[in-house]
């Protein structure tokens, strides 16, 4: 497995896999990995030939006041994480090599409508920022495949979106959401949760479960049912950011004929926000 810290440098050695007639796969990630970016890069062993997993984390897709500064930076042990799942190719840029004029006018990639809501109000400017570096890897790696994790979901139906409006030559792939035992879904910044919080930190997924019950079962005041379940994570210890039903392949606010619906949240423990999201389909 190599690392590669510069844009030509990959660029070469990505030259040198295709003239082999490999079929080539990307994960980005901005490091401290855990078990559910591995699944990602075996998702993308089982249907390419080489595979690239980014690390970078990408200072445009910070608002203020949040995290980038102390967020973790964990290489040596991810690259060991990464040799053992079978990666071909680490790419780890730093700042300047993504961002060699700054990002003070930076040309920005923007994806309307989905981008809006939920993570978008709560984050201004997070998308664009999103958008813009995935943009740009799919450009320096340009992969036949890339795979993204489904525990982000709007950012994986805005990075579909890009894709498909920009006419980009990439499948882009969800994969599911891997889970601790007891159902918290995993997250870099669980390591941030207090014993305590992460002991009640499950229960934002079982709160999920609970409205998909309802769902499953034939309840359709939908106001009522995210009110209830609003007033329930407060009272476990939660600071609810959002808690929605939207159409699972539009992201618009559901309406009694939906039949996929996805259940989205975020919400703070102490300092940490936690997001999560369960499918439900009522076909």
């Amino acid at each position: 497995m190599n690392t590669l810290h510069s844009i030509a440098q990959l660029r070469a050695a990505l030259a040198r896999a295709r003239q082999d007639n490999k079929r080539i796969g990307l994960v980005p990630t901005m490091g401290n990995l855990h078990d559910g970016h591995i699944a990602l890069v075996e998702k993308a062993l089982q249907r390419t030939d080489h595979v690239v997993v980014s690390i970078f984390v990408n200072p445009l897709q910070f608002g203020a006041n949040e995290d980038l500064d102390s967020y973790p930076r964990t290489l040596a042990e991810d690259q060991r994480k990464l040799l053992d799942a079978g990666a071909h190719v680490v790419f780890a840029p730093s700042v300047n090599d993504m961002y060699p004029e700054g990002m003070q006018g930076h040309t920005l990639i923007s994806v309307p409508v989905v981008s809006e809501g939920l993570c978008g109000a709560s984050r201004p400017g997070h998308f664009d920022g999103v958008a813009t570096v995935v943009g740009k890897l799919l450009n320096i790696v340009q992969p036949d495949l890339a795979v993204f994790g489904e525990k982000d979901f709007q950012q994986l139906a805005v990075i579909r979106k890009m894709a498909h409006d920009l006419c980009l030559p990439v499948q882009i792939m969800g994969a599911p959401i891997v889970r601790a035992a007891d159902g918290l879904a995993l997250s870099s910044r669980n390591g941030y949760l207090s014993d305590e919080q992460r002991r009640v930190a499950p229960r934002l997924y079982q709160t999920l479960q609970q409205i998909q019950q309802q769902l499953v079962g034939g309840r359709r005041d939908f106001p009522a049912i995210i009110e209830e379940a609003r007033v329930a994570l407060t009272a476990a210890g939660f600071q609810p950011d959002y808690l929605d039903l939207r159409d699972a392949h539009s992201l618009q606010p559901v309406t009694p004929n939906c039949q996929d619906i996805v259940i989205l949240a975020a919400a703070y423990l102490g300092t940490t926000r936690l997001i999560d999201n369960l499918q439900v389909s009522l076909a």
